[in-house]
């Protein structure tokens, strides 16, 4: 793949992903402040010694901004990158085994699927201690939900194809059709959709913050954020907006990664490619 082939709006989303990932890793070096340290008085205007004004307790914004990044990204992807481990070993054992276990799978994750994803978070968040990988398993069992759906669906696609029949008929096991026949020639479509899964992770841990279910104060988050602060739209605050405005900018960035990366599989046939 050469860097000219890749359109403006991926850049773009590139880009902006880089610099939320590059806040995340160096948050201790160069956010001004502390996450928690108190610097002014509440609510104070943008610019001068704050370029993002204090928030409802007199902390630096633009450093909670930051602080908020490493928080958010790392709940964020590690629910991501769990889901999607939890829900392709079952989709795809489902669809290679067939039978009796695609049925119990199938069916018990349509029963999880019914239940509404938001008020079930909410209902076991509340009863759990409120631990950070609580949290993560919590969202990472809910939205591999949604990954079995597809991996089930793909897989099956893939499972019929002519070089699988040969390895069974070889006489490979279900790990090595899993991981070694089926895997690599859904990698792409399922690349594109671990995007969307995290860029919907993002958007449901800023909701569970704002809730006061998701990341617990002091620590920072874009949604806790956006809580804290939601009072002084009234008098005409912007500092809700601005973890809002981050929030809405990094799903869109993911997505617009998300949509090229869809693009460049499009031509896909029966889950292979040449991408």
């Amino acid at each position: 793949m050469r860097l000219s082939s890749i359109p403006l709006s991926a850049w773009v989303g590139i880009i902006g992903i880089s610099v939320a990932l590059f806040c995340a890793i160096f948050a201790p070096w160069i956010a001004p402040f502390g996450e928690r340290d108190v610097v002014g008085d509440i609510w104070l205007p943008m610019g001068g010694d704050f370029l993002l004004g204090t928030d409802n307790l007199g902390r630096d914004l633009l450093s909670r901004l930051i602080y908020g990044s490493r928080t958010t990204i790392f709940v964020a992807l590690a629910a991501t990158v769990i889901s999607f481990s939890l829900g392709m070993l079952l989709s795809f054992t489902a669809a290679v085994t067939g039978g009796l276990i695609d049925q119990l799978f199938s069916r018990f994750n349509d029963l999880m699927m019914a239940i509404p994803t938001l008020i079930f978070a909410l209902v076991v968040l509340a009863v759990l201690p409120q631990q950070l990988w609580i949290l993560i398993l919590v969202m990472a069992v809910l939205d591999s939900t949604r990954v079995f759906r597809i991996g089930r669906a793909v897989a099956l696609d893939v499972a019929v194809m002519e070089f699988v029949e040969a390895a069974r008929l070889r006489g490979e096991g279900t790990r090595w059709i899993i991981f070694r026949e089926i895997l690599p020639n859904t990698l792409s479509p399922l690349l594109a959709e671990f995007g969307l899964r995290f860029a919907f992770s993002i958007l449901f841990l800023s909701t569970l913050s704002f809730l006061g279910l998701g990341i617990q104060p002091p620590a920072a988050d874009w949604g806790g954020m956006v809580k804290d602060n939601k009072d002084g739209i009234i008098f005409g605050i912007s500092a809700a907006l601005i973890p809002g405005g981050a929030i809405a900018g990094l799903a869109i960035c993911v997505n617009l990664v998300v949509d090229w990366l869809m693009k460049r599989t499009s031509s896909l046939k029966g889950g292979r490619g040449d991408a």
